[in-house]
């Protein structure tokens, strides 16, 4: 049930987002996701009220497992050889020795000086008697282990120094979150009735700025070393060397976070990564532990992280939930909440300084409410924002919201007394994991992002390439083209000043020569001319009206020569279409054909027959006469003084072959085949490239047609 109930909430919010500009705007790729009813968001935001108090009890049951198992009244097992001193007689005193003569009392562990020993600054002495452990073998090393001192501390053994932490003087050594193992000397053992004296220094809770860092001793045991190593290994993993460790793995999420914003320029990651940058400097009070400034200008130090830090993480919150872009808040309200989180920063320290070094620890509670009321609310909007427009940040924000809710309660009711925590808190390391949580988050929408942009970009690369080859192509084609328009003009241009100038010269020789043999000749000189004038104007034709007017002039031809002429044409009309190119050249092949019978074949009868070949695209013009046929060169070739060359030439320029068949006394047989125009352009179009431009005007033509 709870799967199927999961699986639900799931698909509901399994809508895809796109971050842009500064905050994680949606971006819908095809169409709007509809708008949920208004009940469907009271549904929704109960659930996330629902898992943010569940995150924030198992946080708060986690602590209080964690505090309750590091307790000194339950930490030593029954049948443990490790005995817990846990009732000391108690002595305020600036002395270098246990005071005698000073009225001393007993007080449980832990003692925290804030309760005990209000406003009291300096040494503190605390005194416990102890009998070796009977079960303990004779060899065997003791030690004694002080959980936690601050903030510093030494230990006698009957009144032998064993040990010193670091500096006893003002400014104290900050071993506030270090524990202490001691071994005892055997030589400096009685056999009972061992007096350990520790000597405890620390700062009044007023001169601190959290309760944390207050005078104060937590749990003293005593046993074997192997033992006391162990609890001091545990003891010191769980609260600093764990916050240590992530510390340091926030400080490079947060560089890496700066890195993202300087590629991305987008602002939220900016915020987030000062934020774990600020929180890892934080965590170095577990490494810093002997400060040469005065207590008061450390603990400000300290406090003036919080103030940037809560307005990192207000921005961080605002900016990634895309507040000023998608108009949630007006420009006006977003430069008064911007003023308001940089004002603060500087009237920190002005009020603290204003308090005074005495009252340090109640100014700064008062800022560090203000600060979690504000990433509170922050924390609340964005919860807002992101259930309205279906974020999937959704479920990890309400579990956040969970957490960072219980830690703050906790901090702030420790820091108000509400709550005492003594041994391993858990709240040292949550917060860490909290960030890295959400960092990871980021980096997987950073991740998404980076793929998609580089998807878009290899398209882009795809696409220019592309259009660029496309480009090329069809500049090649403009520039044929534009050739061929010029030389198209200037065809034109050259059969225009033959067809005016040198036509009209020969059609006037033709029409005032007094001698007959030049007037013939101009006039074949015209008919000459006015054929290349036609293939220079590049007009095309169809094949039937170019058959008509071969068969008038080559039946003219014959008949002024006095040879029967007979001319056989297909029964259809053949719409295929000729060049003009085409047109001209068979012309003139005919032309040769038909001088060569009228002046060497010596024939009385000719058949010429044409057909089209429409399955085969092309067509035949066979030349038959019964002349004496072609005399035969000593090589065994027919003889290539009649043209013969000149007519296979043409053919062969047309893609077509011209083959002669003769012999003496048997007659010629002239057979020309040419392919139609249409067989050209498709063998041009199939053979791997486009048309030239010649071929594509000729397509036109040929639709024309």
């Amino acid at each position: 049930m709870l799967g199927h109930a999961w699986q639900s909430w799931a698909r509901f919010f399994s809508q895809e987002w796109v971050s842009e500009g500064e905050g994680g705007v949606e971006a819908t790729a095809t169409e709007p996701a509809p708008t949920p009813s208004r009940r469907r968001v009271w549904l929704v935001a109960l659930a996330g009220l629902l898992l943010a108090a569940l995150a924030g009890w198992g946080l708060l049951v986690l602590n209080s497992e964690a505090v309750r198992r590091s307790h000194p009244a339950v930490a030593v097992l029954l049948d443990s050889p490790v005995k817990t001193l846990s009732q000391p007689w108690v002595v305020e005193s600036p002395s270098a020795q246990f005071p005698l003569n000073v009225p001393a009392r007993v007080i449980a562990l832990p003692d925290e000086w804030s309760i005990n020993h209000p406003g009291y600054q300096g040494s503190v002495w605390y005194r416990f008697r102890f009998d070796p452990s009977a079960s303990a073998a004779p060899d065997e090393l003791q030690a004694l282990y002080v959980e936690r001192a601050c903030s510093n501390v030494e230990v006698f053994l009957n009144g032998q120094l064993l040990y010193r932490g670091g500096r006893m003087k003002l400014p104290y050594a900050r071993n506030c979150f270090r524990s202490h193992t001691i071994p005892l000397p055997a030589a400096l053992l009685n056999a009972s009735g061992n007096l350990v004296d520790i000597r405890v220094v620390g700062y009044p809770i007023d001169e601190v700025t959290a309760r944390q860092r207050a005078g104060g001793l937590a749990a003293v045991r005593v046993g074997p070393l192997p033992h006391i190593r162990q609890l001091e290994a545990e003891q010191e993993f769980w609260s600093s060397t764990l916050s240590q460790v992530l510390g340091g793995i926030l400080a490079v999420l947060g560089v890496f976070a700066l890195g993202m914003a300087w590629v991305r320029r987008l602002d939220y990651l900016v915020y987030f990564g000062l934020l774990t940058i600020g929180w890892a400097l934080m965590t170095g009070r577990f490494w810093l532990g002997d400060l040469p400034m005065p207590n008061a200008t450390s603990e400000m130090l300290m406090a003036l992280l919080f103030a940037p830090m809560a307005a990192f993480a207000v921005k961080f919150l605002l900016s990634y939930a895309g507040a000023r872009i998608q108009n949630v808040i007006s420009e006006a309200w977003m430069r008064r909440i911007n003023a308001a989180l940089w004002a603060q920063c500087v009237l920190l320290p002005m009020s603290l300084l204003l308090a005074g070094t005495h009252r340090l620890f109640a100014g700064s509670r008062i800022w560090y409410l203000l600060f979690a009321v504000e990433v509170f609310f922050s924390v609340v909007f964005f919860l807002w924002l992101a259930g309205k427009k279906r974020r999937p940040e959704f479920w990890l924000m309400c579990g956040a919201l969970g957490i960072v809710t219980t830690v703050m309660g906790i901090e702030l009711a420790y820091q108000y007394g509400l709550i005492r925590l003594w041994g391993i808190h858990v709240t040292h390391f949550v917060m860490p994991l909290l960030y890295a949580s959400v960092a990871v988050r980021l980096i997987q929408v950073y991740a998404k992002a980076l793929r998609t942009a580089e998807g878009a970009r290899a398209q882009l690369e795809r696409r220019v390439t592309e259009i660029s080859d496309e480009i090329e192509r069809n500049f090649s084609q403009i520039a044929e083209l534009r050739a061929e328009q010029v030389a198209e003009k200037e065809r034109k241009r050259i059969a225009s000043d033959l067809h005016d100038d040198l036509g009209a010269k020969l059609l006037t020789i033709v029409h005032t020569a007094d001698n007959d043999r030049i007037s013939t000749l101009a006039r074949e000189a015209l008919e000459e001319m006015r054929l290349s004038v036609r293939g220079l104007t590049g007009r095309a034709m169809v094949l039937s009206d170019a058959l008509a007017d071969w068969r008038a002039e080559v039946v003219s031809r014959l008949r002024q020569a006095g040879i029967e002429c007979e001319w056989r044409n297909p029964n259809d009309i053949i719409e295929e279409p000729l060049s003009s190119r085409t047109y001209v050249q068979t012309t003139r092949i005919l032309r040769e054909a038909v001088s060569n019978v009228i002046k060497h074949s010596e024939a009385s009868h000719v058949i010429i027959s044409a057909e089209v070949h429409l399955d085969l695209h092309d067509f035949v013009l066979v030349i038959q006469d019964n002349g004496k046929g072609i005399p035969m060169e000593l090589d065994g070739r027919l003889d290539r003084g009649h043209g013969m060359t000149s007519m296979k030439h043409r053919a062969k320029q047309l893609n077509g072959q011209c083959l002669v068949e003769s012999g003496p006394g048997f007659g010629t047989v002239i057979r020309l085949t040419l392919p139609l125009e249409i067989a050209t352009m498709q063998q041009a179009l199939t053979g791997g490239g486009l048309p030239s431009p010649g071929t594509a005007s000729m397509i036109n033509q040929n639709r024309a047609f």
